[in-house]
């Protein structure tokens, strides 16, 4: 009160008593009642606000809301579920309903009895202690030494340059059997690995096969998800001379070209089903197959045709410049 009649500023005040400017501002507009500040008056308010009984809790075990949900949770409905449905038989009766964050703050805010543990039983994963919506980042199978899509060469992205490959892996029934899927980006030629499994073992062998048999003017990079079975991306590269690129996580249309073609293949290997019993050989001529059919972004030529032709232009290269 003392420095307002000094007509000191409020940054100034704040400054001298260490508090936030918005600090002060705040004390000043709520106990200013005739537009003077009054030190005394201010303290008496506060001290009466400290005596205002706190809100009482919607969700109070001897309230007839809190039976309600209780008979809910009983029949497993989710707290999403109850609070949605009271929101509906009374719109306009925001007494009668309750948001799923209060339902979970009664459940585990509510002291250890045998109610608490009633309730925490009708919940879908029963935990005992609620866990937060984000934990941080998430450091599980985190690929050491990965380059990210976003540093890859512009011609990559461009689909000029051939030789650049999206690769992944599709699953059979129970993601007990894997295939290993490439495809070309330029031309949209489909290369098939068989896998003994997923491991990132199998993977490095499986890719480094079917890779090699390549020319070598056609194994420049390859892009892929954050598959755990990618940890040994250094070796492939040694194997190869595949530059290894990693997309975002949950981001399939940075991989758009292989997640088609995984589209496609599933018309010779449903999903369910059982992806061991393929030989590499059963393997090649799904991929002659799906290679031979005339695609519109290619003119409806075929990727074999296109594929072969770029092989034949690395190898006999022209003086022409385009």
């Amino acid at each position: 009160m003392t420095m307002r009649d000094d007509l000191c500023s409020i940054r100034s005040i704040a400054k001298r008593l260490c508090r936030s400017a918005s600090t002060i501002s705040r004390e000043i507009k709520r106990s200013s009642g005739t537009g003077i500040y009054d030190a005394n008056l201010a303290h008496a308010q506060c001290h009466a606000r400290r005596l205002q009984p706190r809100r009482v809790p919607k969700l109070r075990t001897d309230g007839v809301l809190f039976q309600v949900v209780r008979h809910q949770l009983k029949l497993v409905w989710s707290p999403q579920q109850i609070a949605r449905k009271l929101r509906l038989l009374w719109p306009d009766n925001p007494e009668k309903s309750v948001s799923h964050k209060t339902t979970y703050n009664a459940i585990y805010l509510h002291p250890p009895c045998e109610l608490k543990r009633e309730l925490i039983a009708c919940l879908r994963h029963h935990n005992q202690v609620r866990k937060p919506r984000s934990r941080g980042t998430d450091r599980r199978g985190q690929i050491p030494d990965m380059q990210s899509i976003h540093i890859r060469p512009p011609e990559i992205e461009d689909r000029i340059i051939p030789g650049h490959w999206e690769g992944d892996l599709i699953k059979g029934a129970g993601n007990r059997s894997s295939v290993g899927t490439l495809v070309e980006r330029t031309t949209g030629f489909v290369v098939l690995a068989k896998m003994d499994n997923a491991t990132a073992k199998a993977v490095v062998d499986s890719f480094s096969v079917v890779l090699n048999r390549e020319p070598a003017a056609m194994r420049k990079s390859m892009t892929y998800d954050q598959g755990r079975e990618m940890h040994g991306h250094k070796i492939l590269t040694e194997r190869t001379g595949v530059q290894i690129y990693f997309a975002d996580p949950h981001s399939p249309w940075q991989r758009g070209s292989n997640e088609n073609t995984n589209g496609l293949l599933r018309q010779y290997m449903p999903k369910g089903s059982d992806l061991s019993i393929y030989s590499q050989d059963e393997l090649d001529a799904i991929a002659l197959s799906l290679n031979t059919r005339p695609r519109a972004r290619l003119g409806f030529e075929s990727p074999l045709v296109v594929y072969t032709q770029h092989i034949e232009l690395l190898q006999h290269p022209t003086d022409t410049v385009n």
